[in-house]
Parts: C-alpha cells; structure tokens; sequence
C-alpha cells in the first residue's frame, strides 16, 4: 500500500506531523508492505530564490500578526516538536524559496534516498543554525549525507529546468485532490488525512486504509498472448 505525504521544507508542522507519523508507521503490523512517497507542495512559490527573510518577520508580514504573537507561535512550535524528540530552533532562523529542495528530493526518489533525503531537510532547517537558502553547497552537502552523487545534485541545481515539471505535477495533484495546506497525507488513493494529526489518529487511517486495501484481482485466460521479459509470445499455426 502506497501513503503519499505533500509537504514543504519551509513547513513546521510538516516536520513534526512526519515525526507523528512514523511513530504509527512503526507500529503498524504491516510496516514492511507501505511504500512512502513525499510529493512536493510550496508554500511560498512566488518567493525569489535570493529573497531570504527572518521567519518572525515573514510571520508578522504574511500573516499579519504581532511580533510577540509569532514569538508564541514558535514557542509552541518548539515544545510541539520536542515531544516528538525533535530539535527546533525558536529564534534566529529564516525563510526562503525551497524549490530547489524540491527538485533535489525528486533526484533522490529515483535513488532511493528520498525519505533520507527530506529528514536532513527537516533537520538543517528547523534545528541547525546555518541556513539552507542561501547556498547551493549547503544543499549539496545534504544531498550526499543522504545517499546522492554531489556532482549529480550539483548538475540539477545548476539546471532550473532539471526536475521543475515533476514538482509542478506534485503541486498541481495537490490542488486537484484538495489540499490547500501540508502536510496532507494521501493513503492508498482512498483517504486522506490533513495537518500534524496525532500518531494515534496516523494509526487508525492507516489500519482504515489497510482493511479496505485489496490486491489486484487479475482475470485472465490461460491461452491469451502476451509480451514479457524474454519477448512476446508468437502464435502457432
């Protein structure tokens, strides 16, 4: 069974909702048979890779909140995320463009490094004191601490068409399935669970989603022709 996961780096309950839902992912009797897929989801697209600003003033611009109300925010963020063993930096950190980002994660789902990947995102961003918008090396470095090729990701980050349709597809499914805000997890196509949920709630859509799950049912005759790895089959006469 496939959980399909839209997110953005940029996103704090995205880090944590993650956290959350690994915990129910690791619990689950079927861990070993759900493939996870991140998909991408900006939520500042219109942002200039260069235009970098300090996340409390982003807040207060974007959102039209005072200084000591984002403050709170953060705070509450950051004991949100420690309950979940997560390290979250309350002050000094800033906000950015993240496509970039989102098109080295789809380098690293054709690598098998995805999940590797996004997590060493999470973490350089909500808990380390170096930035992850003002530097290509920075991101490359990430990239290899995850599993990838650095002069592979260097060539997509120097290429802004590499990867840019398959995160516009991302982002264009989101809209059509409804999502309007990440994290919003997508289970086997069927349900679909919006925010940070707690990971009991994880638990149960994924138990709802498994029990309904049903393999393919194939119906076919034994003397129909067909094509395979050693070819296609030709008719005797």
């Amino acid at each position: 069974m496939r959980v399909e996961i839209w997110s953005d780096i940029a996103c704090p309950w995205c880090y944590v909702g993650k956290a959350r839902f690994e915990k129910a992912l690791d619990a689950f009797p079927h861990r070993a048979d759900i493939e996870v897929v991140h998909r991408s989801f900006e939520l500042d697209p219109g942002r200039a890779k260069g235009d970098i600003q300090p996340v409390l003033k982003m807040l207060t611009k974007k959102y039209g909140m005072s200084e000591a109300q984002a403050k709170a925010g953060e705070e509450n963020l950051g004991t949100q995320a420690a309950a979940e063993g997560l390290a979250y930096r309350t002050e000094g950190r800033d906000h950015g463009n993240t496509f970039d980002m989102h098109r080295l994660l789809h380098l690293a789902k054709e690598r098998g490094r995805q999940d590797e990947l996004i997590g060493l995102f999470y973490k350089a961003n909500f808990a380390e004191e170096r930035t992850v918008f003002d530097d290509d090396e920075r991101l490359v470095e990430l990239a290899v601490a995850a599993g990838l090729d650095a002069d592979e990701s260097r060539k997509v980050l120097a290429d802004p068409a590499a990867y840019a349709e398959e995160v516009r597809a991302d982002e264009r499914e989101a809209a059509e399935l409804g999502a309007n805000g990440v994290p919003f997890f997508v289970l086997d196509r069927k349900y679909g669970v919006s925010g940070a949920q707690s990971a009991e709630v994880f638990a149960q859509a994924l138990a709802q989603a498994w029990s309904s799950h049903a393999p393919l049912k194939l119906i076919q005759q034994d003397d129909a022709e067909a094509c395979g790895p050693d070819g296609c089959a030709v008719p005797q006469h």
